[in-house]
């Protein structure tokens, strides 16, 4: 009798771990109750906003001299920007920077002794205006004041956007139903159907030049060097699934 019981045990315990394994498989042979997928957007643009700085100096013995020679420079400077159409309240001129020079002189013995050779002053000026093609042209054409005597270098424009704010939200926008429209694709073709989006959580934001093989950067590029650009934004979107 208790062999009976104890066989009887063993085949029910034997059914229920069956049972138990075949469920299991059953339920690991199902589709996934969700997705995870990444949406993608781009967008070409013109920047609205240029700003170019540009400097100037003059060199003399006497400190005053070259205060002087400075302050007749930064006038013509200034005549030049606004005879090529840039306001006066665009130009802004930054403190004077004032260096020492030396010259290193050698004498026959071999011995070196470094002496005074006069002062240095420098100016910087920089422009800030929503008139990039004006700019960008005085950018190209202000080494003109070269020829007048001017010691004068001149940067790279740098170029923004102003309405970056909403151009991003427009992107997120589009990323986001790129986003349903790839889950819908890949429930689709496991046999499911999509339902509503559980999470989602936005990507890397880039500003790159347009049909540039600029590198992207996984803290997000921004490119200020190039006038038309492209901004692409990432999403990754998680949806529930019938």
């Amino acid at each position: 009798m208790k062999n009976q019981i104890s066989t009887i045990a063993i085949s029910l315990a034997i059914i229920l771990g069956c049972y138990i394994l075949g469920n299991s498989y059953l339920k690991s042979k199902r589709a996934p109750s969700k997705i995870s997928v990444t949406g993608l957007s781009s967008r070409d643009f013109g920047s609205d906003l240029i700003v170019w700085s540009a400097g100037f100096a003059r060199r003399a013995f006497n400190l005053q001299d070259a205060f002087n020679a400075l302050k007749v420079d930064q006038e013509r400077v200034k005549g030049y920007l606004m005879a090529k159409g840039i306001k006066a309240d665009e130009i802004v001129f930054s403190a004077v920077d004032i260096g020492k020079e030396f010259e290193n002189k050698r004498f026959p013995d071999g011995s070196e002794t470094s002496a005074f050779s006069g002062y240095r002053l420098t100016q910087r000026i920089s422009i800030e205006s929503n008139k990039v093609d004006q700019v960008e042209l005085v950018s190209r054409e202000v080494t003109e004041l070269i020829n007048e005597g001017i010691e004068l270098y001149s940067d790279a424009p740098r170029y923004y956007y102003t309405k970056l704010a909403d151009l991003k939200i427009d992107l997120l926008a589009a990323a986001a139903k790129d986003a349903r429209v790839r889950a819908e694709k890949i429930a689709e073709n496991a046999g499911a159907s999509l339902k509503d989006m559980e999470t989602g959580e936005m990507g890397i934001f880039q500003i790159t030049g347009q049909n540039s093989n600029e590198d992207y950067s996984w803290g997000g590029t921004f490119n200020t060097a190039s006038r038309n650009k492209t901004a692409s934004i990432t999403v990754r979107v998680n949806f529930a699934l019938d």
